[in-house]
């Protein structure tokens, strides 16, 4: 596992991290139960903070796991959390669950995703819906939130492209704001490329906001649920997500029958 580590101390992350969250020292202290005070010197480089109370803040600023190892790290001390590549025999159970996962979903759409949207994997009925797509768009890493949007993936095709890429869009910045990382601001970036700007909320007249695609098949209309591992506790494991289509109607489930 390697770690990049800057020259920024663990005080100035902290306090980066607490303002992106948008917390007060005196709001950070009432969730932490820290005194302001100690917050204060720890921020400001006058005290150094125990791994202990690293990994007290960072939990409270909800910050993740790779990042809190960067923390420990400008602190001074050791990473706590594993950080291994997905093919690692560390996490194999784990990764062949999650596929078998993807499988059990047949005979519907799912994929398995990393945290910027790229397909690590996905079932067969995945086909189905990205034929006719520029080949060049489908080449690793394929990134699901750019096939849907790019004017040579599924965007010409998705009939109710408005309301969809207005839900992309929310995904991907409140996302952005959670991690500040660069990816995901470079992803929102080229979401709004593809739209000519920034679009308005994601608006739907029913139930759930489906998924509308014309295929071969015809009008296909479906419902996602996304699910990600909520004890993780592997920086690589943490941002994975599964996510499900199923059919919003009799067509579109008759289509995959």
């Amino acid at each position: 596992m390697t770690v990049v580590v800057d020259a920024v101390g663990v005080g100035a992350l902290l306090r980066t991290w607490r303002e992106r969250r948008r917390f007060s020292q005196q709001e950070l202290s009432n969730r932490s139960r820290v005194s302001t005070r100690h917050l204060s010197r720890v921020e400001t480089g006058k005290a150094q903070p125990t791994s202990e109370m690293v990994l007290h803040l960072a939990d409270h600023l909800d910050v993740p796991l790779r990042e809190r190892n960067r923390l420990l790290l400008a602190a001074g001390y050791a990473p706590h959390f594993q950080d291994n590549p997905l093919d690692d025999g560390s996490i194999a159970v784990v990764m062949e669950g999650l596929r078998h996962l993807l499988d059990a979903h047949l005979p519907y759409p799912a994929l398995l995703l990393d945290p910027f949207w790229d397909v690590v994997d996905a079932n067969a009925a995945v086909d189905q819906i990205l034929a006719g797509c520029d080949p060049a768009l489908l080449e690793p890493p394929l990134n699901v939130v750019r096939l849907c949007l790019h004017p040579r993936g599924l965007a010409p095709r998705i009939r109710n492209l408005d309301q969809w890429a207005a839900h992309l869009h929310h995904q991907v910045t409140h996302r952005a704001e959670q991690t500040h990382d660069r990816h995901h601001l470079e992803l929102v970036v080229e979401i709004e490329s593809h739209l000519g700007g920034r679009p308005g909320p994601p608006v739907n007249a029913g139930p759930v906001l489906t998924l509308e695609l014309e295929t071969g098949a015809g009008l296909l209309r479906f419902f996602s649920t996304s699910a990600q591992l909520s004890t993780a506790t592997d920086a690589t494991l943490e941002g994975l997500h599964l996510e499900t289509f199923l059919p919003a109607d009799v067509a579109t489930r008759q289509a995959f029958s």
